[in-house]
């Protein structure tokens, strides 16, 4: 927003691509990136994308299907946004993340869950200690560990099993 708010719309990562808009035919889209947790990416140029990824290819067919995805995740998280709680969305992008990074521990701040979820930073505090107190998760110094993962997904809202569900349907 025009005033430095933020809030964030999806999560990619082994999964997927930042550059959909190559995809789709333009250059730009006015959003911002962030790159969240440290891993490995690979990088190409936008030119060789274009050459490269062209009508009816294998990749453009599974980046389109990637793209759809994406889509989904944007409605779903829209929906999720307005009627969920705060603790059932957190619970939904701590098992995105999870599910991205392929590891019970990952390194999230406070800053960032606020982010992602749209609320103050305290907010994020209540929630990461109910979780804890749950036996769901340790939070301590921005290092996340997913302890007991079928809790997490009880805690999280329905969002999560759709989007899941519909990426696995998509992307196999």
């Amino acid at each position: 927003m025009e005033d430095g708010e933020a809030i964030e719309a999806a999560t990619v990562g082994n999964e997927g691509m930042i550059g959909v808009p190559l995809l789709l035919g333009t250059q730009q889209i006015p959003t911002q990136v962030l790159a969240q947790i440290a891993g490995d990416a690979l990088r190409m140029k936008a030119e060789v994308f274009v050459r490269e990824v062209y009508w009816g290819c294998p990749l453009h067919t599974l980046l389109l299907r990637y793209t759809q995805t994406l889509m989904n995740q944007f409605a779903q998280t829209a929906a999720c946004n307005r009627l969920h709680s705060v603790e059932e969305r957190c619970s939904r992008w701590l098992l995105m993340t999870q599910d991205r990074v392929g590891s019970d521990e990952f390194v999230l701040t406070h800053e960032f869950l606020s982010i992602m979820l749209g609320v103050r930073r305290a907010s994020v505090s209540v929630v990461a200690a109910i979780l804890q107190q749950a036996g769901f998760i340790r939070y301590h110094r921005g290092k996340i560990t997913v302890l007991n993962r079928e809790g997490l997904e009880s805690a999280s809202c329905e969002c999560y099993q759709a989007l899941k569900q519909e990426s696995d349907r998509l992307l196999g």
